[in-house]
């Protein structure tokens, strides 16, 4: 088609000599692109976002800015991300991290048009002036063996976290799963160090995520980053130092350390808020940043467990959790309901659960959401303060019932797949043919 060219965004430093000399070969029509400098990381963010097509991103290697996040937020703009790199970088690194990365192509810092033209043409698309459907850049890859996963969650103050590790111990004493079991603390307030009496507070969720902005660690790095529980079977991976950290977890990151640890673990336990809102929601895309260690988990796990108390407030949580992780789309089949300190007449507890059936039924839930939920899991009052000071065993009243749950139910349910076909934007697709649709006429 007649005015194609290759429309490409550039970010490097001032000192790098190939931003000056594509910039050259664009204007004197050495080669058929037109070439867009962007001075900083969000101004490359801001193009991307807006409604003018881009066939690649050139992007110095040495910038710290250049992690997952931007690679995918050019991949959804449909803009293909090629980094340049000089020779100190090109020997720290190999085309298949930056490949595992999302970028299409390592470029050397000094290369010339035709060295530039192949890699557009292997990966990018000419853009016309009718052109408003770019091509899809390649997704990431993630590992093709993945362990299951198992959410522990629940309001504030019924014993989820302890939950959480009486799971931990109960699947590690399994020896389906090798003691190859990970704690992992996803919550805003995280609580496992201080249950754990851990004299460190790093490594944990922060440098994990951090570890797969640019790349991603072997399994055997990924494990080094998590502290041994020995005395319980378990691997236990420290959650954010300060609630106000949430900020420093990406969500392309966050998403590649979360299969990592699936990749290194038979079974990763998280412990994460039920708070799972997101910009579907609210219409806040930093809340839905702010769960993304709750979303995420809750998309992958094959059996979550909600945790509540006895009680009228207790089953109103309850039964407030249980709705949000319905309307989050986790199937009621995977959902496990927790009652912590329960009490011992079989009376009250047929009470609570004809209570939490009836409130499951009648509470508000997304249209055409199946109404059933499974019988609770009773955990009852046992002294576990100090087990957890001395670190020391949990008992087992409080482990085999959440490990045969686990059990139970993951076996008669498929694996979940995450994600699925994204919604579309309004006004995001333009028209086809750069045409628009005439109106019918009004008889």
């Amino acid at each position: 088609m007649a005015g194609e060219r290759y429309v490409l965004l550039g970010l490097a430093s001032a000192r790098s000599s190939w931003f000056k000399v594509v910039s050259q070969w664009a204007n004197s029509g050495t080669i058929p692109a037109e070439f867009v400098k962007c001075l900083s990381v969000e101004e490359l963010r801001a193009r991307l976002a807006s409604a003018r097509p881009f066939s690649a991103a050139l992007v110095d290697a040495r910038l710290p800015g250049l992690d997952r996040d931007l690679v995918d937020s050019a991949r959804r703009a449909g803009c293909v991300v090629m980094a340049v790199a000089d020779h100190r970088a090109l020997g720290n690194t190999s085309h298949g991290d930056w490949g595992q990365l999302g970028v299409a192509e390592l470029l050397p810092e000094y290369f010339d048009p035709k060295a530039l033209l192949a890699a557009l043409g292997a990966h990018a698309t000419m853009i016309s002036r009718a052109d408003s459907l770019p091509a899809d850049a390649a997704s990431v890859t993630t590992p093709a063996w993945q362990g299951q996963v198992a959410l522990v969650c629940g309001p504030g103050g019924t014993g989820a976290s302890t939950a959480a590790i009486a799971l931990s111990q109960g699947l590690a004493a399994d020896p389906r799963h090798g003691r190859s079991v990970l704690l992992a603390d996803l919550a805003l307030h995280a609580e496992q160090a201080m249950l754990h009496d851990a004299r460190d507070v790093v490594p944990g969720v922060q440098e994990l995520v951090e570890a797969h902005r640019t790349r991603r660690p072997v399994p055997e790095d990924v494990r080094a980053l998590a502290f041994q529980v020995d005395e319980r079977g378990y691997d236990l991976l420290l959650g954010l130092r300060q609630a106000r950290a949430w900020s420093s977890i990406r969500t392309r990151a966050f998403e590649a350390a979360f299969a990592s640890l699936r990749g290194a673990y038979r079974v990763v336990v998280a412990d994460a808020d039920a708070d799972l809102e997101g910009e579907d929601d609210g219409g806040s895309h930093e809340v839905e940043e702010r769960h993304v260690m709750a979303r995420t988990a809750a998309s992958h796990a094959e059996v979550v467990f909600a945790v509540g108390v006895a009680g009228m407030k207790g089953l109103h949580s309850l039964v407030r959790v249980l709705n949000d992780l319905r309307g989050f789309g986790v199937v009621p089949e995977r959902l496990v309901p927790v009652v912590n300190r329960a009490p011992r007449n079989p009376r009250a507890r047929a009470e609570i659960t004809a209570a939490l059936a009836a409130l499951t039924a009648s509470a508000t839930s997304p249209p055409r959401a199946p109404r059933t939920t499974p019988s609770p899991v009773f955990l009852p009052e046992r002294r576990v303060d100090e087990a957890l000071r001395v670190g020391s065993r949990l008992p087992d009243a409080l482990v085999q019932p959440l490990a045969g749950a686990f059990a139970a139910v993951a076996e008669r349910m498929p694996t979940p797949t995450a994600g699925g076909p994204p919604r579309v934007q309004p006004g995001s697709l333009g028209f086809l043919g750069g045409e628009e649709q005439e109106e019918p006429a009004l008889g």
